[in-house]
């Protein structure tokens, strides 16, 4: 099978489409994989070192905020239009599957106007602008949450999960030791999005100093841009600062409670191994859609919700005290969290991929 695939921008969208392309390889280990995203986002550094082909394109998104920006991504989305076109034609894909990022909007267009085969799948609760559009020329559309299925057509649309949480059951654990810690004491990970965030960096500079004393280990992953301001505080002997971590899904498997953004990747690979979670929810996306993702783990008791404009350093210990302290809590919500997870998602995907490249 020849699949080209399309996703940029977040970790969010890149680590499905990754699950995607694993789970394509175990079936039918001789098909043949091109990966179109972007020339300057983190997909074009991570793809190529897993030896996957790629194909950079130059695309950016809607800027909501500045509406005379938007004349340079109209030009951008032509020209981006015009070159997946003729990348498609050369590579004659027997499918083009889009998982998400303002990158896949041309890719699957150009790919649908010269007559090939496609599929997106959306994440989040409530689809992006881009999904909406390309739902409408798309053979099928794969969601990850089942309430996102009254967006589409229902009768092209199949709720799959999303593909990251089958592979994270798969996948074995890293030790705490290899990472610096004791292997004995509890771990809490505080990661805000693949890239990190501005708002809540500031916050944690506040907050990392104050984990001094506790009788759990922390690992916070800054993003890239913000790791170099912390070299300006002091960094208690149980807490690491990573820049980023690339196998963090291995480091999950032996994390005891996390603290996080609600993207829809992340809540996936959360229940799909049961762990407890304190969500930040970003308001920066569109829909408001992360609160939504994690208002439905929060109300069956499988995570804690802070609201950003509430996050404090205060607070935070606050909360991770109380879950890690109460052992009744803490069990109630890990078993809350493995009810919501779909740990078959990346085989359904699969079976949906063949049956729309067979016509069925």
């Amino acid at each position: 099978m020849r699949v080209l695939i399309s996703a940029g921008g977040t970790g969010g969208h890149i680590y499905p489409a990754l699950s995607i392309i694993n789970k394509i390889k175990d079936m039918e280990p001789d098909s043949k994989i091109l990966y179109i995203g972007t020339q300057d986002r983190m997909e074009k550094d991570l793809i190529p070192e897993l030896n996957i082909p790629y194909f950079g394109i130059q695309m950016k998104g809607i800027n909501r905020k500045n509406f005379f920006d938007n004349i340079k991504v109209v030009s951008m989305y032509r020209k981006a239009l015009k070159t997946a076109s003729l990348k498609i034609k050369e590579f004659d894909p027997d499918v083009v599957i889009g998982v998400g990022g303002y990158i896949t909007a041309p890719v699957v267009m150009a790919a649908h106007k010269a007559g090939y085969k496609t599929i997106i799948h959306e994440q989040n609760s409530i689809p992006g602008i881009s999904n909406k559009i390309l739902a409408k020329y798309a053979d099928k559309v794969l969601v990850s949450l089942p309430g996102s299925v009254q967006y589409f057509d229902k009768n092209k649309t199949v709720y799959t999960g999303n593909p990251r949480s089958e592979e994270i059951v798969k996948i074995k654990p890293l030790k705490k030791s290899e990472l610096g810690f004791s292997d004995e004491k509890k771990l809490v990970v505080i990661v805000m999005g693949s890239l990190g965030s501005a708002t809540i960096n500031q916050k944690e500079l506040e907050l990392v100093p104050k984990f001094e004393g506790k009788d759990y280990q922390v690992l916070l992953i800054t993003g890239e841009k913000y790791f170099a301001s912390y070299d300006k505080i002091k960094i208690p002997k149980n807490v690491k600062v990573f820049p980023f971590v690339k196998n963090l899904i291995n480091v999950l498997k032996v994390t005891d409670l996390i603290v996080s953004r609600a993207g829809a990747s992340t809540l996936a690979e959360l229940t799909a191994i049961g762990l407890p979670s304190i969500l930040v929810p970003s308001p920066y996306v569109t829909n408001n859609h992360q609160y939504k993702n994690a208002q439905e783990l929060e109300k069956v008791g499988a995570a804690i919700i802070l609201e950003e404009d509430k996050f404090a350093s205060d607070t935070l210990i606050l909360l991770i005290d109380q879950v890690l302290k109460d052992d009744e809590k803490y069990k109630q919500m890990v078993e809350s969290t493995l009810k919501l997870g779909v740990t078959t998602s990346a085989t359904k995907v699969y079976n949906e991929i063949k049956k729309v490249v067979e016509g069925r």
